[in-house]
């Protein structure tokens, strides 16, 4: 059986979307998931910041999403245009 872990957070259309690649996997193999939601948990919330989702298997990532800089506020804060 394949154990695997999904850390997630509430309201997380990507979370929703690799639960779901992990569901077609499950089809042809037995997976065990365990879903962790990483809100409240000053760990984790360090550990994986805006990176989720995150899935692993025995405690190495298999995937995980990585926003692009442009989409981190605090790599680049939002400058209200300036009038002529």
């Amino acid at each position: 059986m394949l154990r695997l872990t999904l850390y997630t957070r509430p309201g997380c259309h990507l979370c929703d979307a690799m639960k779901s690649v992990v569901d077609a996997v499950a089809r042809n193999e037995p997976v065990a998931l365990r879903q962790i939601d990483i809100t409240g948990n000053g760990d984790l919330e360090r550990r994986f910041g805006v990176e989720i989702p995150v899935l692993e298997h025995e405690g190495q990532v298999l995937a995980r999403v990585r926003p692009a800089p442009a989409a981190r506020r605090e790599e680049r804060p939002y400058n209200p245009p300036r009038g002529h």
